[in-house]
């Protein structure tokens, strides 16, 4: 028969009896998967990846089959078409590749355990049982599980457990449903329960390693979101439960199995008496993410990859909604702007950079377009924009049409726009085609030219860029109602400056609260117009100034050296979106120095003068009855004060550490790592590196492990570093999951970078064979590409990464970094002087 790409064209499932049995001892998998369906062809293919097949029958009688790896498949020959019933025999080796079905380890008071978990997500359910793994093949689920039981475990799924016979679990019919999402898990877990005002029971589970009240924050956090979902989506959680677990070893961040949410630990479990508010919004906002999947993911589908988008953008906004309804005090639409909206801007001005709806068919390819600044970050950005044309009111009744219209099954971009413009009586699919079917943004120039107030829109790249004549549909959101509220074409004339200015009484702006995703150049009339006035600007508007000028320095239609003496005029804000954007501008500058020069001097001596005021006012420690903002704030200026070498914080520092040498996990969570970095920079030992890495070894608590990786891999000694990244390839030591922070960090340290770098090219077979089966793979090339920023870096990176271009998976990656780091080395040789003398003015 002829080649086809979705196997769903060949058989269509209904239902699957699986029966699956994990040796742990032996690292074993044994099943039978038995799919009854309807066969539209008399060859029909089913997936299969690392699977032996023992047999193949169709209705009781065994039938001829072929394994073809190269389609990662099955194809089985019938008898007829129609209405059938396939039984499938199977094993498969248990390995460590965070995929399919795998075992996580932990330890609890020396002991090692095991946690059998699941990763199915994009492709990987044919690594566990033989199914057409495509999100359009829904069907419902019988499962059995076996595995070589002891006293003491615990074993989770999708769905209830129905009853257990002879050591098999045996749990309840799925609802329809997509092979991505099946999830189950076994081992000695400790858990606690509530249920929602719904009847629906919530659970929070994790391994023994951890305290109970650990469990506490999430499963608050996951009951108030279902019950926020099902009132905001008027549609309830269709299933009896929510649990969500806590794995030792999981790739991703989280995953939105139905029923059976999975987790880093990091990202579910906390100390309540002592995790930062941002550690706290965190968690919760990836709580929030999850569960809006349950609906927004699980019980509508996407009906193919290409419209990831659906999934993701929309939980990616979904859980800022979610939050800022259960935590209205945290401002989280704050966090949002600080890192979705800069994250998608700087990804997406690079030429070659994806859509958010992006074509794809290869597996490999599948797991890349997971682009968290793309199809995450930006998308969500576009729905932000949509939900602001379209109201509230309309979007919650355009999903809840969506929902009756699409539950258990699939559904495409349009019929999402469809809903929304049948609730809404505004065709918002017209605008939001021109964002998510394009790559990148306009920067719209606004200028006075003749006495008009003019402006004029074209695509925005840093770096080189081939100009094609992408025009968008842009959300204006400015402050003189003269102005249109979408910008359809490439120029207009808002009319006489002087007249607008007058009637205003205030300098012209656009984008006003910064949630279109365009930035804006002002020509020097109306930028001195906005600097005489910063002081009347909200703190979002202060961040989307200095957002949007260190973008146009870095897309090199500014200089940084113009910026470099606006920054002092924000230092003294308190709140913390105005600090987060002013470090990051300044944070930029440290590429235009060399470590120990007489330019980096001057750069210490600019974050000195920006921080000095706001560390004497916020001190080390927490102060009772402090704001939010102060908490987030002070982590930016006791970090801009270190690296000043400012030597009272030095030693600060120094003593907080000496005070709790004994105890250094109870030290406060939000100023911790701050202490802990010091203290190996500046006051480091071989015995305290020891200490550290020993800690980080035992410690349960993943928030204390990421402080320890962050001050360890800051040492200057290179005796340590080489230590250091001999443990790269010890998973006793660092988790394959927390490898990529550890490499980074040394990377980012010029006392490492030369054996950080020196390692991943040596191991890149060994990296590729541990981490490359996930999507979390080719961020490996985006930490570099963020790092270099030398010509002879560069050279090395093209001379390793060319020869790997056609990868499937890494080629479009290969190819933006390569350009990312190009336009920043030609940045930095281009403006490096006349940076580093701004700098030198500013502070002398």
């Amino acid at each position: 028969m002829a080649a086809t790409t979705h196997f769903y064209e060949t058989f269509q499932p209904e239902h699957y009896d699986l029966y699956i049995n994990i040796n742990r001892a032996n690292k074993l998998i044994s099943g039978k998967s038995t799919i009854t369906g309807d066969a539209q062809a008399q060859e029909v293919l089913v997936h299969q990846n690392g699977l032996t097949i023992a047999s193949v029958q169709a209705d009781g009688a065994d039938v001829p089959f072929t394994v073809d790896n190269d389609i990662q498949g099955i194809r089985i020959e019938l008898a007829k078409t129609g209405q059938i019933t396939l039984a499938i025999t199977y094993s498969a080796k248990l390995t460590d590749t965070m995929m399919g079905i795998y075992p996580s380890y932990y330890e609890v008071d020396g002991v090692k355990k095991e946690l059998i978990g699941t990763q199915f997500e994009t492709t990987a359910a044919r690594q566990a049982f033989p199914c057409v793994d495509e999100p359009e093949a829904k069907a419902t689920f019988d499962l059995a599980i076996k595995y070589d039981e002891h006293d003491g475990e615990t074993i989770l799924s999708n769905m209830p457990e129905d009853h257990e016979a002879d050591g098999v679990h045996y749990f309840e019919t799925t609802v329809r449903m997509s092979t991505y999402l099946i999830a189950f898990a076994f081992g000695e877990l400790q858990g606690k329960q509530t249920k929602t005002k719904s009847g629906v029971t919530i659970g929070v589970f994790g391994t023994k390693a951890h305290k109970a009240n650990e469990l506490d924050f999430a499963l608050d956090i996951a009951k108030r979101s279902i019950e926020f979902y099902e009132d905001f989506y008027q549609t309830p959680y269709p299933l009896p439960h929510s649990w969500q677990l806590a794995l030792p070893d999981f790739s991703a961040g989280a995953m939105e199995n139905w029923g059976l949410v999975t987790y880093r630990e990091a990202y579910l479990l906390l100390d309540p008496d002592n995790t930062a508010l941002a550690t706290k919004q965190l968690v919760a906002t990836v709580i929030a993410h999850e569960l809006a999947h349950q609906w927004f993911g699980d019980l509508v589908t996407m009906k193919w990859w290409d419209d990831l988008w659906l999934n993701e953008s929309f939980a990616n906004m979904m859980e800022y909604v979610a939050t800022d309804a259960l935590e209205p005090d945290w401002h989280i639409w704050e966090t949002f702007q600080t890192s979705e909206a800069s994250m998608a801007l700087q990804r997406d001005a690079t030429d070659g950079v994806q859509s958010v709806h992006v074509q794809v068919e290869d597996p490999a390819e599948i797991d890349s377009i997971f682009d968290g600044a793309i199809v995450y970050a930006k998308g969500a950005r576009m729905l932000v924009m949509a939900r602001a044309l379209v109201g509230d009111d309309a979007l919650r009744a355009g999903l809840k049409q969506y929902f009756i219209d699409h539950k258990y099954r699939n559904a495409k971009g349009d019929d999402l726009w469809g809903a929304l413009a049948d609730a809404s009586g505004m065709q918002v699919g017209d605008i939001m085609h021109s964002w998510l079917e394009q790559p990148g943004y306009p920067v719209v120039t606004a200028a006075v030219v003749d006495g008009q107030l003019t402006l004029s829109q074209q695509q925005f790249f840093i770096g080189e860029g081939k100009e094609v004549g992408r025009q968008w549909q842009i959300p204006l959101n400015a402050n003189y109602d003269a102005a249109p509220a979408i910008m359809k074409d490439k120029t207009v004339t808002i009319g006489d400056y002087a007249k607008l200015r007058d009637a205003s009484g205030k300098p012209f702006r656009l984008n006003v609260g910064n949630n279109s995703h365009f930035i804006v150049k002002y020509d020097q009339t109306l930028m001195d117009d906005i600097l005489a006035n910063v002081d009347d600007l909200t703190a979002i508007d202060q961040l989307q100034l200095l957002q949007d000028l260190r973008l146009l320095a870095e897309g090199r239609q500014i200089s940084y050296a113009a910026v470099v003496p606006l920054l002092s005029r924000f230092a003294g804000s308190h709140s913390t979106v105005v600090n987060a954007a002013l470090y990051q501008v300044a944070g930029n500058l440290r590429k235009f120095v060399t470590p120990d020069s007489d330019e980096e001097k001057h750069l210490q001596a600019l974050f000195d003068q920006l921080s000095a005021d706001q560390v004497k006012r916020l001190g080390w420690l927490p102060q009772a009855g402090e704001s939010n903002d102060d908490q987030l704030t002070r982590p930016f200026v006791l970090n801009a004060a270190l690296y000043a070498k400012n030597s009272a914080a030095v030693l600060a520092a120094h003593e907080l550490f000496e005070g709790n040498r004994d105890k250094l996990a109870t030290l406060p969570a939000d100023v911790r790592v701050f202490i802990l970095r010091n203290e190996v920079k500046n006051f480091g030992s071989a015995e305290l590196f020891d200490s550290l890495l020993a800690a980080s070894r035992q410690t349960a608590d993943a928030s204390y492990k990421a402080d320890i990786c962050e001050a360890l891999t800051a040492t200057p000694d290179a005796d340590l570093i080489k230590q250091l990244v001999g443990k790269f390839e010890d998973a006793d030591t660092i988790k394959p999951q927390d490898l990529r922070a550890w490499f980074r960090g040394v990377l980012a340290n010029p006392a490492g970078e030369q054996a950080a770098w020196d390692w991943i090219r040596d191991e890149w077979s060994w990296l590729e064979a541990t981490v490359g089966g996930d999507m979390e793979f080719t961020t490996y090339i985006t930490v570099i590409s963020r790092i270099f920023h030398t010509a002879e870096r560069l050279a090395e990176f093209k001379a390793f990464f060319e020869p790997k271009i056609n990868t499937p998976g890494l080629t479009r990656e290969i190819k933006m970094d390569t350009k990312v780091i190009a336009s920043r080395v030609a940045l930095v040789e281009d403006e490096r002087d006349a940076v580093n003398a701004a700098v030198a003015e500013v502070v002398k």
